[in-house]
């Protein structure tokens, strides 16, 4: 089942996206600890806003990386793992 790319993600309460210069590289923050998203998860992570919903970030992506295969369905992965992680909520 593919997920709706009507759906707007925003992340959950207590959910922090931010840079961390310790951790050279975007992080996602919440009570019990912290995690270092590698650069693709950051670049969608930095999208999500509560307002653009999920087709308005791959598009945005696919403009910055017109070449990249499959882009898509690698970020429908993302927001797939992110929801089942409890990062996200999407609405």
């Amino acid at each position: 089942m593919s997920l709706d790319r009507r759906h707007t993600p925003r992340w959950r309460r207590g959910y922090r996206f931010q840079y961390e210069p310790a951790q050279r590289g975007h992080v996602l923050l919440y009570p019990e600890g912290m995690i270092k998203l590698n650069d693709s998860a950051a670049l969608i992570g930095g999208l999500i806003d509560g307002r653009r919903d999920v087709a308005a970030i791959i598009g945005e992506l696919a403009r910055q990386f017109p070449d990249v295969a499959e882009l898509g369905d690698d970020i429908e992965q993302f927001m797939e793992v992110a929801r089942a992680q409890h990062w996200i909520e999407l609405a």
